[in-house]
């Protein structure tokens, strides 16, 4: 059987430069001769002027990794060992996996590695789908034999965009390979920057399965909050009161109603749905927590034009200021954003909302969205309703005063995320 290189001879590849990654090649990169390949030539160019404009990634950072070569330039991986995929798993319209760049990138993968080599898969991905769906594409590239001539691993990415209290290394790495070897190889590379240290997974259909419970688990537990937070709307009670009340029971989970988008949890659970029905399970709990998500922002738009009714304010034209657009506080990742759910609901109802967003870059979401939006709020104005749909610390600081100012007579201040004082807002979910 082929020998894997040691650890010292790793000439490594990360496949995708986006919030995985970038992140992992460059801690990467400060110890091993290490390329960071993206297709999208634009990106690298940006990378390469110095700029990171997901902000997961310091200047500092990129200029100090000092064994990372960028490129877009996919012979730039000839001389590549060791393969790290790290491209988005998106879902299609109907909601099922959408395997077409982790295919193209096996297919990369493929035309590369040579004997000895190794690829390690860090998209999130249902079980199986390593040795089921990309090594034998792997194989039929390289005309190499799986477990002979090359090895294989599985290393879940954990990264959780503009979060900078816990960046890669500082979260704990689940591990897995082929063989006890490939374990190990795969094991001490990460090891070997991961401040956190490792779990190594027996299979990796364990790790593959570790992952993609993880945000399963949060799904459903959302799900559960924001099903109550549409009893409690029913009943005349503040769902975030409620919850403030429980969580002084020490075992009580603490979570917020809201709307659950970006690239995990309102994608990942899926990818399990999918090959749970492949196998003949109808997993009913994951599958109704992802309805119930998905139907948030239908419920929170029917909320603010029942409130808006309620109050003699007209529906039809009003004008209503949205204040953010990325899936989540503090970070500008847009993709799968439940805000952009959100908007189409008003104007289902007549409603005309403008967006305001000082961390989601224009551009993208004009280009993926459609919709145009504004840096930074306006001076003035007289909006029937400012719905706080992502509150970004900036907002938050801002004040409630400066939000209120831009109401007009009666108007509706719908703080989705109870991100102020009950008393501050005439609406929460």
């Amino acid at each position: 059987m082929t020998r894997l290189p040691p650890l010292d001879d790793a000439r490594i590849a990360v496949i995708g430069l986006g919030y995985v990654g970038l992140p992992l090649a460059v801690a990467l990169g400060r110890k091993y001769p290490t390329v960071g390949f993206d297709v999208n030539a634009a990106r690298v160019q940006t990378l390469l002027d110095g700029r990171d404009e997901t902000g997961e990634v310091a200047d500092a950072d990129l200029r100090e990794s000092v064994g990372l070569r960028l490129s877009s330039d996919i012979d730039a991986l000839a001389e590549c060992n060791v393969f790290i995929v790290a491209v988005p798993t998106p879902i299609d319209a109907s909601r099922r996996p959408n395997l077409a760049p982790l295919i193209a990138a096996s297919e990369v993968v493929g035309r590369y590695i040579r004997q000895g080599g190794v690829v390690v898969y860090e998209s999130t991905v249902y079980p199986g789908a390593t040795e089921e769906d990309c090594l034998p594409i792997v194989e039929r590239e390289s005309g190499l034999t799986f477990n002979r001539d090359f090895f294989a691993g599985y290393s879940p990415e954990r990264v959780n965009p503009g979060d900078k209290a816990r960046p890669l290394t500082k979260i704990v790495k689940v591990t897995s390979g082929s063989t006890p070897e490939a374990a190990d190889f795969i094991d001490a590379l990460y090891a070997s920057i991961i401040e956190a240290g490792t779990y190594r997974a027996s299979s990796i259909r364990v790790a593959e399965a570790a992952k993609i419970i993880e945000n399963t688990q949060r799904d459903v537990n959302i799900a559960l909050v924001n099903e109550l937070a549409i009893v409690f709307s029913h009943l005349g009670i503040d769902t975030n009161e409620v919850i403030e009340a429980a969580a002084t029971k020490w075992n009580f989970i603490k979570l917020k109603p809201g709307l659950v988008g970006g690239h995990c949890i309102g994608v990942d659970p899926y990818y399990l749905v999918h090959k749970s029905m492949s196998v003949g399970y109808i997993p009913d709990i994951i599958r109704s927590a992802r309805e119930i998500n998905d139907g948030m922002a239908r419920h929170a738009a029917s909320r603010l034009v029942k409130t808006m009714i309620q109050r003699g304010l007209p529906v039809k034209g009003a004008q209503v200021l949205v204040v953010g657009v990325s899936f989540k506080e503090n970070c500008p990742d847009i993709r799968n954003s439940k805000v952009i759910d959100l908007l189409s609901n008003l104007r289902e109802y007549g409603l005309e909302p403008h967006v305001v967003d000082g961390e989601a870059d224009p551009d993208e979401v004009r280009r993926i969205f459609g919709a145009n939006i504004d840096r930074q709020l306006p001076r003035t104005g007289a909006y029937q309703a400012v719905v706080v749909a992502v509150p970004h610390d900036e907002v938050v600081a801002g004040g409630v005063d400066r939000l209120r100012a831009l109401l007009a007579p009666d108007g509706v201040l719908f703080d989705l995320k109870a991100a102020f004082p009950i008393d501050a807002s005439d609406l929460r979910l």
